[in-house]
């Protein structure tokens, strides 16, 4: 790595360096050439793709064919200016942005192993008090009381004066400990004992679910409080259905939007402009093109989900300031 940057910089002449991305293993050669002075392009996968096929009308890949087509495609100007997240500042943002959304994954993945193996088997009609995933009440109950039998071989009086304290909702306590004795005075789980290794791994999948909604809830706060005082920020929350996560993505994967001079830059940068298939007198449907940062568009998209057309419309005109 040194020695590529040592041997461009004795050719003293303006080098400009073009590359594709492969994951991640380009960002630390690339920062060490950036921070050398050279000028970085970053070569869309798709592009050189497309590119390589009309030049050597062919699908074959090889290091060498992908020399020739980079050097084909920066004169002609098909290539992006690559920006470093270290020295655009934005590098602990797409860590954050990214832990939370690996979090997430597991997170929901646990809680559906939870809800289609372990619950029917051992306790089953309890998932209709869990109500959403991001409770961790449900799960502390459960993990005190994995089977009907350990609830109810308290009684109901001294069941809910154990579980009163587990239970953090605004509803009637009462009501809800007494419905969910109910549930377990009438369930037909499988009669396995508390001390078993069955029960053993269900309460262990239970503590895997806690401690990912308890890592899940740390990296919002670590967001929110180094964001809080971010302009940009403030801006994206500002608009409706867009919170500390899906303002933490955007700025993470954009970075500053002022580099972009219109809004239909950004709009491609996101793959969220329009494209349309035209042939002589033939003209396809338009639809997103959807060429552009998968993130930034899925975040978009689903804040659109649960907003409405005024919402969509603050999102792409501040996408132009």
């Amino acid at each position: 790595m040194y020695r590529l940057a040592t041997d461009l910089g004795d050719i003293r002449r303006p080098i400009v360096v073009g590359f594709e991305a492969t994951g991640n293993y380009h960002r630390t050669l690339a920062h060490r050439l950036l921070a050398a002075g050279f000028e970085l392009r970053l070569i869309s996968s798709v592009a050189l793709a497309r590119t390589r096929e009309a030049l050597h009308n062919g699908w074959d890949k090889n290091d060498s064919e992908d020399a020739q087509v980079i050097l084909h495609i920066l004169p002609i100007g098909a290539a992006q200016r690559y920006v470093d997240p270290l020295a655009a500042g934005t590098n602990d943002l797409q860590e954050m942005s990214k832990t939370h959304e690996a979090i997430s994954k597991a997170k929901t993945q646990t809680w559906h192993r939870l809800l289609t193996h372990y619950l029917p088997l051992y306790f089953p009609k309890i998932e209709r008090f869990a109500g959403n995933s991001r409770s961790d009440w449900f799960l502390a109950l459960l993990e005190r009381f994995p089977t009907p039998a350990s609830m109810t071989a308290l009684g109901q009086e001294a069941f809910t004066r154990e579980a009163w304290d587990l239970v953090d909702r605004n509803v009637s306590k009462a009501r809800l400990l007494n419905d969910i004795y109910a549930a377990a005075s009438a369930s037909i789980a499988l009669p396995v004992e508390e001390d078993s290794i069955s029960i053993a791994m269900f309460r262990m999948v239970i503590a895997q679910a806690r401690s990912l909604i308890r890592q899940r809830d740390e990296v919002e706060r670590t967001a929110h409080a180094m964001l809080a005082e971010n302009r940009d920020y403030q801006l994206l929350r500002m608009i409706p259905r867009i919170g500390p996560i899906n303002a933490l993505t955007i700025l993470a994967e954009a970075g500053d939007l002022r580099r972009f001079g219109h809004h239909r830059q950004f709009l491609k940068f996101c793959g969220l402009d329009l494209a349309t298939c035209q042939s002589g007198t033939f003209r396809g449907r338009t639809k997103l093109a959807k060429y552009g940062n998968a993130r930034l568009r899925r975040t978009f998209w689903m804040t659109t989900q649960v907003s409405d057309s005024a919402t969509t419309a603050s999102v792409t005109s501040w996408g132009a300031m």
